[in-house]
């Protein structure tokens, strides 16, 4: 199993986040759709020959983003992060994956 964590603007928080749970992300025993958001502020400052979906070359941008977490099956984790990349409107969207320890009492 593992975590999936990324941030995306809300203009696209809906549709990022049914893109993986289309490619079967966020599924937690008999429930489908599961994940955790809050609202923060990303910051990044768009370089030369970038395509920045917001903002403009050499400034720094501040941008209020959703942080999304949630599981996702060894099976289905490349799946969903190819679904997050296409659906993602950023040239270079931020995300981490963590792979989670099986812990059996």
């Amino acid at each position: 199993m593992y975590k999936l964590c990324f941030y995306v603007p809300e203009s696209h928080l809906d549709a990022v986040k049914k893109a993986v749970f289309a490619a079967g992300a966020g599924r937690v025993g008999a429930y489908d759709n599961c994940c955790w958001q809050t609202l923060g502020h990303g910051q990044y400052r768009p370089l030369e020959n970038s395509q920045p979906f917001l903002g403009q070359l050499g400034q720094v941008q501040q941008v209020a983003e959703w942080k999304v977490e949630l599981v996702v099956a060894d099976e289905l984790i490349h799946d969903s992060v190819k679904a997050l990349k296409k659906a993602h409107p950023y040239e270079t969207p931020a995300f981490d994956v963590w792979r989670l320890s099986d812990m059996q009492f």
